[in-house]
């Protein structure tokens, strides 16, 4: 390996360590978020579970359309328009339906930020990604362990 080689290779995995330690608190505050999205129900007590799970649900899916915007790209806007508007119609089918609708919704917005953290389709949104994969994924394995102890989610 070449001098230059060695310094490239050294940048390169100073970058990724700085990289890491940089998404170290969107991540942790993403966990503390999940819990506190987890909790929703207690929040708003007066509507059936599933209706809370969903309006959260909804509001998570929303936020990149506000990225999109703010990325100005009309093709971005379009598309994340759409995949919000997938997960308000998954979220409204879950209000009457089966839970496990909420757990597709949240786990599969998780998979979406997973995507958008590799791809960076939507401009600006560094940290945010790992942040909301991780709120998204906590909300899910709750959902999980919810529905397993047979949690009613209509009453």
């Amino acid at each position: 390996m070449t001098p230059d080689e060695a310094m490239h290779e050294q940048m390169e995995d100073g970058h990724t360590a700085h990289s890491r330690s940089s998404l170290r608190a969107p991540i942790l505050w993403g966990f503390v978020l999940g819990a506190i999205n987890a909790a929703a129900p207690l929040g708003f007590a007066w509507l059936e579970p599933a209706t809370a799970y969903a309006l959260v649900l909804c509001g998570i899916a929303a936020i990149y359309v506000g990225f999109a915007v703010a990325d100005g790209r009309p093709r971005v806007i379009a598309i994340e328009t759409t995949v919000a508007a997938v997960f308000v119609v998954l979220a409204s089918a879950s209000v009457t339906g089966t839970a496990w609708l909420l757990v597709v919704g949240y786990a599969g917005h998780g998979l979406k930020d997973f995507w958008q953290e590799r791809h960076h389709f939507v401009a600006n949104t560094r940290w945010w990604p790992p942040f909301c994969a991780c709120v998204d994924w906590v909300v899910a394995l709750v959902l999980i362990v919810e529905i397993a102890a047979g949690f009613n989610f209509h009453t």
